[in-house]
């Protein structure tokens, strides 16, 4: 009997035994079942900035769209082929699934977590509208690139075919938000702490994102409707917008693991695929520009772009900077120049910011010279060169045209905000790549819709190509209403 009381004890210990091994061996540590609402923001705080910040051109082609570099072999994408990748599916997926998601279940998460003792109620109620203001910023960019999206319905998991909404109902909404975010936030309390990336928590500095992402937000509209635009653009200034470089929203990378997509995508990958289009670097030399040098580097004594859209073989050309290149260079989601940019604009168009616009249209210039690591002497002396001054009256120029290249200069990297920039004023005169032949109006004003979206969600699919005019390269979004420059 004492025999079997030993055996019967000993399989006990060696089944708990087993037990605990196995649930050790079968917990994968890496991917752990529960997370904070704090690391799912992190994480889609990091995806929404490296999409931004790509050059991936299965994931992000604006950087070449705006003409800021372009391919020295494969040039598809330069002429803007953009089905052979599967580009429009590839980016509607990262946005929706890759953060925009992400964001809304780090909402959950944190609405659903129970405050602690000592708490202070508002520290929940600032994470929310932190948010709600990078999933705004996200929604806008979805607009601009595609036009109607899905938004209304976007992210209930439990709807796999959502309606596509009216872009210009989006954007009403998105202006709305805000100001309900805005409203929300006490400055006297904190946020996400160290797990927000881009300003550490700071309230004071999320409400002027806030504000600025509100202007951007307005101004877009000024062609499409001045009233609401006006109202929009005077309300944000009100409310604070940016001040200085320090306010930029800027994610800084680290030099090793979590690095710049740019240093993936040029130096990492191995594969020298890029060089700078002669389309910016030609408007900088016309200009005696001195961010030349922080932009690019010198082929043969001068700085020469490649033709855009044609083979320009890597080692004929110059290349993108080293600084731009570097692992911890930092992704940049909005910053003060730009800001400075659409005040010079809406001061333009009669609207009340605070100023006249060759004083704003001076300090963007300024800023974005300083923010690349230029001098303010060098910023003094080029925004008095003719080819560059605001109230010059040889230059015959308009501010659409001021405006529009000077802050196509300055965005350099950003190529969406350059694109709609492009869209917006119809300046700077962009280059034909061949497929086009010298046809002006076949430069895309959009991306198309997902193929996947045609079999996958067809009726609302075709609901939307019926609104919008046409799921086409040139069909431009609603806020696109001019032309554009003429032909080179």
């Amino acid at each position: 009997m004492k025999t079997n009381l030993i055996i019967i004890s000993a399989l006990v210990v060696f089944l708990v035994s087993c037990t605990d091994k196995f649930e050790e061996f079968n917990t994968d540590r890496k991917n752990p079942a529960n997370v904070t609402g704090e690391t799912v923001f992190s994480n889609a705080e990091l995806a929404l900035t490296d999409q931004v910040s790509s050059t991936n051109v299965n994931l992000n082609v604006f950087k070449l769209f705006s003409q800021y570099w372009t391919e020295t072999t494969y040039t598809d994408e330069a002429n803007y082929d953009i089905i052979n990748r599967g580009i429009p599916d590839l980016t509607f997926r990262e946005y929706y699934r890759g953060f925009l998601r992400d964001f809304q279940e780090a909402r959950n998460l944190i609405i659903a977590a129970p405050l602690q003792a000592g708490d202070n109620p508002a520290l929940k109620v600032n994470k929310l509208a932190v948010i709600d203001l990078l999933q705004v910023y996200a929604f806008q960019n979805l607009v601009d690139i595609f036009g109607n999206v899905p938004y209304s319905e976007a992210l209930d998991i439990n709807n796999i075919a959502p309606k596509y909404d009216d872009a210009f109902t989006i954007y009403k909404d998105l202006i709305n938000r805000i100001d309900t975010s805005l409203a929300s936030i006490d400055l006297t309390a904190g946020s996400f702490g160290s797990a927000d990336l881009i300003y550490g928590g700071d309230m004071a500095k999320w409400h002027k994102f806030g504000n600025s992402l509100k202007f951007r937000l307005g101004i877009t509209l000024a062609d499409v409707d001045q009233g609401l635009s006006r109202a929009t653009v005077e309300s944000a200034v009100a409310g604070g917008i940016f001040e200085s470089n320090d306010d930029n929203a800027l994610l800084y990378y680290l030099s090793a693991i979590h690095v710049n997509p740019l240093y993936e995508d040029v130096i990492q990958s191995g594969r020298d695929d890029f060089v700078p289009a002669n389309t910016i670097v030609d408007i900088m030399n016309l200009k005696q520009d001195p961010r030349r040098q922080l932009y690019f580097t010198m082929s043969g004594g001068q700085y020469r772009g490649g033709i855009y859209g044609e083979s320009s073989p890597f080692s004929q050309y110059s290349h993108i900077a080293g600084q731009i290149t570097q692992p911890d260079f930092p992704g940049i989601l909005l910053t003060y120049d730009e800001m400075l940019f659409y005040r010079a604009e809406a001061a333009a168009r009669g609207f009340n910011v605070g100023g006249a616009p060759e004083q704003f249209y001076n300090a963007a210039i300024t800023a974005s010279i300083e923010f690349w690591g230029g001098t303010p002497a060098q910023a003094a002396a080029y925004i008095l060169t003719p080819g560059v001054a605001y109230n010059n009256p040889q230059s015959g120029a308009t501010w659409q045209q001021k405006i529009g290249t000077q802050s196509y200069i300055a965005f350099y990297t950003r190529g969406l905000e350059a694109f709609n920039q492009w869209r917006r004023l119809d300046y700077p005169v962009l280059n034909t790549p061949p497929v086009l032949e010298g046809d002006y109006s076949g430069i895309p004003k959009r991306l198309t819709y997902p193929v996947n979206e045609q079999t996958l969600n067809a009726t609302n699919y075709q609901a939307a190509v019926a609104a919008i005019g046409g799921d086409k390269l040139t069909t431009k979004v609603f806020w696109d209403v001019n032309d554009p420059a003429p032909v080179k």
